[in-house]
């Protein structure tokens, strides 16, 4: 898929300096950016996942401990 990013004057130049440091494309530094942020996404959900399971399956015990 194609598709077109607008960037301020400033987002440009900070990209082409990203790009230049990694020794990549800025079209690459984009994309890898994109996939760290929804990877991190993903494990942010699993882990409140995780959470609430842990919360569930120990309600009792997180309530005695309360008082």
């Amino acid at each position: 898929m194609a598709m077109t990013l607008r960037l301020t004057d400033e987002e440009t130049e900070a990209l082409r300096r990203q790009a230049e440091r990694e020794h990549r494309s800025m079209h690459e530094v984009v994309r890898l950016a994109l996939v760290d942020r929804i990877e991190q996404g993903d494990r942010s959900e699993h882990i409140k996942r995780l959470a609430n399971e842990v919360k569930d399956r120990h309600a009792g015990l997180l309530a005695r401990l309360a008082e």
